[in-house]
């Protein structure tokens, strides 16, 4: 079975469309990747709004417990990210690494060390919140994906 999206005006599988309790198929008439791609765009338009939901979301008790849960299996699945970051923060406590401006935008607020190799932990590039989470989500879905979304 296909459907049209009303957006992209592509005919693409019914599984490419969300699926939704009040439509007559039950699915979406917007594709999966328009829906993402006007997601990102509302998020981006509304930065702040967004910020404060979340930041107010993370520390409800069920929120955080779900937090330590997740870390908890991160560090089982990912064992070498995890002592990467363990030793790059004992660097950093140490002095053996020092914080730099963000590597992307020269901002001296709210940085983050990336590792683009969990293999060499004091390798890091320090990175300013948002243009981490920018580079993580580039890698996520993939650098052509997110520019068709701009």
């Amino acid at each position: 079975m296909t459907k049209e999206c009303f957006k992209c005006h592509r005919v693409l599988p019914i599984d490419e469309f969300y699926t939704h309790p009040f439509m007559a198929d039950g699915h979406l008439n917007k594709c999966r990747e328009c829906t993402r791609c006007d997601t990102m765009q509302n998020r981006r338009a509304n930065a702040d709004h967004y910020r404060e939901y979340d930041r107010r979301r993370s520390g409800r008790d069920d929120r955080a417990a779900r937090n330590a849960e997740r870390l908890r299996r991160e560090r089982r699945e990912s064992p070498e990210k995890h002592l990467a970051r363990q030793r790059a923060a004992r660097a950093l406590h140490d002095g053996r690494l020092r914080r730099e401006p963000c590597h992307f935008c020269r901002s001296e607020e709210d940085l983050e060390m990336h590792h683009p190799d969990y293999s060499q932990p004091l390798r890091v590039y320090w990175l300013c919140r948002t243009c981490h989470r920018k580079l993580d989500g580039m890698t996520k879905i993939g650098v052509a994906n997110n520019a068709e979304c701009t």
